[in-house]
């Protein structure tokens, strides 16, 4: 028998999270029976997505939600041999049982030099949100101009190599001024920092003084509310994440669309990864519709915070940072 110890949810999240928010407990694991395996855990993924989806999908007393990079320890399951490694929707334990149905494999090849840490960012959850978001929901094209915010975190540092790879011009913002140099040196055309821009509508009309045809949202509130009149006919708003909003105990409200949003026909679509098919043959080698290869190679720097490792990927060449603070 394994003894497994797991991060349950003690009470739903008011405000920021606490750490008395959260109690960790012990559980003793059954022994894997035919066609299971027992997991160990080596990397758990701390994402913004789990304080919504907290409030509907868990219950107090919960295993907190998440995915992890596993090792397999025990084996019963000729798919997965032990020693391999794993990505799992287990949450935050040490160890857990289960039959494989759904598992995905890590690639049996991949670099040394690399930290599987990674099938958590660039070529995992965080890399795929911004892939589709850009081809699915923005159809972006060559020559257009993009808009990105908290460009420097996990999903927004992707967002913004990829335009670039297919040749659009990529603003940017984020919230400190070690992020903006992050973004500069990834290739970014213009960036600013909000926190301490004087206006935020005339750092956006500076950036692109002819509008965005697409922006890829993942902060929400008042900042939607300010671009939204500078967008573009036939813009295009991928919806991704409101992480401005999360830990609101008051709900916010506002005009969050303009005359203009109806006038020049914008579209404002919500995306998840979950929606769309991931063309993949080799594990987290992400095939594209157009022909282009998702690799992630070298240059990563990684942030440790007590034990949880938090990414920040850029997708292509990976750039690891503590884009989740």
């Amino acid at each position: 028998m394994v003894v497994s110890k797991a991060w349950t949810l003690r009470q739903h999240f008011q405000g920021f999270p606490k750490a008395s928010d959260f109690h960790l407990r012990e559980e003793t694991l059954p022994q894997p029976k035919n066609g299971q395996v027992l997991l160990e855990a080596v990397f758990l993924s701390v994402d913004p997505y789990m304080r919504p989806y907290s409030q509907t999908m868990m219950k107090e007393g919960d295993v907190m939600i998440g995915s992890q990079v596993a090792k397999v320890i025990q084996s019963y399951n000729p798919s997965f041999p032990v020693g391999c490694h794993v990505v799992s929707d287990c949450g935050w334990r040490s160890h857990w049982v289960c039959d494989g149905a759904e598992l995905t494999p890590v690639l049996p090849d991949w670099p040394q030099d690399i930290p599987l840490s990674l099938a958590l960012g660039a070529i995992g959850m965080p890399g795929l949100t911004a892939l589709y978001g850009l081809e699915e929901v923005c159809e972006i094209k060559k020559g257009e101009t993009l808009l990105v915010n908290a460009a420097a975190g996990a999903v927004g540092s992707v967002v913004g190599q990829i335009a670039k790879i297919k040749g659009c011009r990529v603003v940017g913002c984020a919230g400190t001024d070690t992020k903006v140099s992050y973004l500069k040196e990834l290739g970014f055309d213009q960036v600013f920092n909000y926190k301490t821009a004087t206006s935020l509508e005339e750092s956006l009309r500076e950036a692109a003084p002819h509008g965005y045809d697409c922006y890829f949202e993942n902060v929400g509130g008042k900042f939607s509310s300010v671009v939204m009149p500078q967008m573009r006919e036939y813009g295009r708003i991928a919806v991704c994440g409101s992480i401005s909003m999360y830990n609101d105990t008051t709900p916010q409200t506002g005009i969050l669309s303009t005359p203009q949003t109806v006038i020049l026909q914008h579209t404002v679509q919500h995306h998840t990864t979950d929606r769309y098919t991931v063309h993949t043959t080799d594990g987290y080698t992400v095939h594209t519709t157009d022909g282009y290869t998702v690799h992630t190679t070298d240059g990563y720097t990684v942030h440790t915070t007590d034990g949880y490792t938090v990414h920040t990927t850029d997708g292509y060449t990976v750039h690891t940072t503590d884009g989740y603070t």
